[in-house]
């Protein structure tokens, strides 16, 4: 067996020095384990991954960090090989093969060679298919691995896609926006030209009209002159023939008159000589006679005294009759007559309506006043409280009536008045400084005569602050604090015969003593919209429904001229609520104004129609003139203040 093993071993030497003679560069060496060393495993740069395919170029080795060996040159001498090529294992072998051919175990030799080479085929076929499955995951994972990064990329340009098309949409948008901007500069020029155009045209048109109407002026001018001059001429030659016709005339008529003249001169120069033929013949009869003398001078005497005395009588004692009966000059307005045998009838009537349950148009059953629904009511609640109070003889309460001008307190003290069966008295502040020192008298005759009311008396003092202010105030007359005196001194009790009622614009300048006599203080607002609305409704019903109805009697049936009515058109509720929106900041008087405007508005036009174009027109107008009032108030007090 040592000789077959040596034998064997010659022989591999032989045949792998033969094989690595002819395929030095083609093949790796044959390592036979049993004969020679194990081969090194595989290493990194040998994997199966890198193993070249059909098809494809071979795999390149990984880069190592060693530098690079420069590659030998090739030497086709074996003896000078850089190959390490050894000649003697081949020598070996061959002796080797000689020896065996000479041992009579040769062909056990070469069996035992055929089996290693057929063990060592089977494990290179098994390496091989190894290799090849090897070979077919590492594709798998090449595949894999291409996938996701695949993926990747396609995930990477659909992002890129999303932020071109976002930033194409972006562009999109500033490019839409410069274009609709620079279309709205363009429109915006368009306009101005537009414009620019209408006003040359609008100029043009104007210029052109001032020029016809200056030639039609012109033309009717030379036509006037033309007229006046054609006129004159007629004019002069008429009167120079009715000069000359009135010239022959004047010389019959003076001749006429001359004579007629001459005959009444005698005729009246007569009459004069008879009539003071007469009278000198008187003279000369009663100078002469001296009883008839004295009887004459003693009747023109006694007559004139008599006529004189009678006269003066008749004065005094009609002023001690108006002092004791009639009423006092500070009186304006008054519900009593001047004496107490006049207004019998009216007081009579009034007492009838208010019986029978006197209900006003608007239907509030308080007049023609319209005014806030709770000062309305507080209002009736002061008459009916009134109203008791003299039924049970008990003191009656002073009021204070403030606020703007013209929101109804004259008015409401008369309905006052009325509803609780008193008399009413009106008078105004102004009138007591031009009194003087008779201030004082003519106020305590105005309490007397108050007093003599049966029915009780309501003193309405109008403009009160006018002579009731503050007595420490410089320009106060003395007259004015004596007369201020006066009235505090006659209301300093409560009154059963008086109610006192006072009304301002200006509640801050009454004397605190005055403010001491107040028992109840009312403001008097401006209106609301709903109280405008129904005070347009009344003054339109009053100034414009009625106009032009007769008074009821038989005086203005038969001498009244008829007047024409008013005819109303398209007037609606929602036209008169427009308006009272319109005038905020009205007062009820402005309001009854407005409407005495829209009366004269349709008066001075041709039809006498009111429509809702004038009364829109009426309506704008005045809220137009109240606002200038405004500023101008506005103006005068800041210029005040300043000063």
């Amino acid at each position: 067996m040592a000789v077959a093993k040596v034998c064997a071993t010659g022989i591999m030497t032989a045949i792998a020095a033969a094989v690595g003679s002819n395929n030095t560069y083609a093949e790796p060496r044959l390592n036979f384990p049993p004969f020679s060393s194990p081969s090194p495993p595989p290493s990194a740069g040998n994997s199966p991954n890198q193993l070249p395919q059909p098809g494809n170029a071979p795999p390149q080795a990984p880069p190592s960090d060693e530098p690079e060996k420069p590659r030998k040159p090739r030497n086709d001498n074996p003896r000078t090989s850089s190959t390490g090529f050894d000649p003697e294992a081949l020598e070996r072998g061959v002796a080797a093969l000689k020896r065996i051919e000479k041992s009579k175990d040769a062909k056990t030799v070469i069996g035992i060679i055929k089996e290693q080479e057929e063990t060592k085929r089977k494990e290179i076929e098994m390496k091989t298919q190894e290799l090849k499955a090897m070979a077919n995951q590492a594709e798998l994972e090449k595949q894999k691995v291409m996938y996701g990064e695949q993926q990747k990329l396609n995930k990477q340009t659909a992002e890129i896609k999303s932020q071109l098309a976002k930033y194409e949409d972006s562009l999109k948008k500033k490019r839409s926006d410069e274009e609709h901007e620079k279309q709205r500069a363009r429109n915006r020029e368009l306009v101005e030209m537009q414009g620019e155009m209408a006003r040359r045209v609008e100029a043009a048109r104007r210029q052109t009209e001032e020029q016809i109407q200056a030639q039609r002026i012109k033309t009717e001018k030379e036509k006037a002159e033309i007229e006046r001059e054609t006129l004159r001429v007629k004019s002069m030659a008429e009167a120079e023939g009715r000069a000359h016709e009135a010239k022959l005339l004047e010389e019959v008529n003076l001749r006429l008159f001359g004579e007629r003249a001459k005959k009444e001169t005698e005729k009246w120069v007569s009459a004069i000589n008879t009539t003071f033929d007469h009278i000198g013949g008187g003279f000369r009869a009663i100078l002469t006679d001296q009883n008839k003398l004295i009887v004459a001078v003693g009747g023109v005497t006694a007559l004139a005294a008599g006529i004189y005395t009678t006269r003066e009588g008749a004065k005094v004692v009609w002023s001690y009759v108006d002092r004791i009966l009639g009423q006092p000059s500070l009186i304006r307005e008054s519900s009593r007559g001047k004496y107490p045998w006049s207004g019998v009838v009216p007081r009579l009537m009034s007492t009838l309506r208010s019986t029978g349950g006197n209900v006003s148009k608007n239907g509030n059953g308080f007049g023609d006043v319209i005014l806030h629904p709770s000062l309305q009511k507080r209002i009736q609640q002061l008459a009916s409280a009134t109203a008791n109070t003299k039924a049970h003889q008990a003191p009656f309460r002073n009021m204070l009536f403030y606020g703007p001008p013209g929101t109804g307190k004259t008015m409401a003290a008369r309905e006052l008045a009325r509803k609780s069966g008193l008399d009413y008295a009106l008078m105004t502040g102004g009138d007591v400084a031009p009194l003087g020192a008779q201030a004082v008298t003519k106020i305590h005759q105005l309490f007397d005569w108050a007093k003599k009311s049966n029915r009780g008396l309501l003193l309405f003092i109008d403009e009160a602050d006018a002579f009731l202010c503050e007595r420490n105030k410089m320009y106060m007359s003395e007259a004015q604090r004596s007369a201020l005196n006066a009235l505090l001194f006659r209301t300093g009790d409560q009154s059963k015969d008086i109610v006192l009622a006072l009304a301002t614009n200006r509640p801050g300048d009454l004397d605190s003593a005055v403010g001491d006599r107040i028992d109840e203080v009312l403001e008097f607002p401006l209106p609301g919209e709903d109280e405008r609305f129904k005070l347009l409704k009344l003054y339109l019903d009053k100034y414009i429904a009625q106009a032009g109805s007769r008074k009821p009697g038989l005086f203005s049936q038969l001498f009244q001229k008829q007047q024409q009515k008013i005819e109303i058109t398209g007037l609606t509720d929602d036209l008169l609520r427009e308006a009272a929106a319109k005038t905020e900041g009205f007062s009820g008087r402005e309001i009854a104004k407005l409407m005495a405007g829209v009366q004269a508005a349709v008066y001075g036009s041709e039809n006498c129609i009111l429509d809702p174009q004038l009364f829109r027109e009426v309506v704008d107008y005045k809220v137009a003139e109240h606002q200038q009032r405004k500023k101008l108030a506005g103006t005068e007090e800041s210029n005040s203040m300043k000063s």
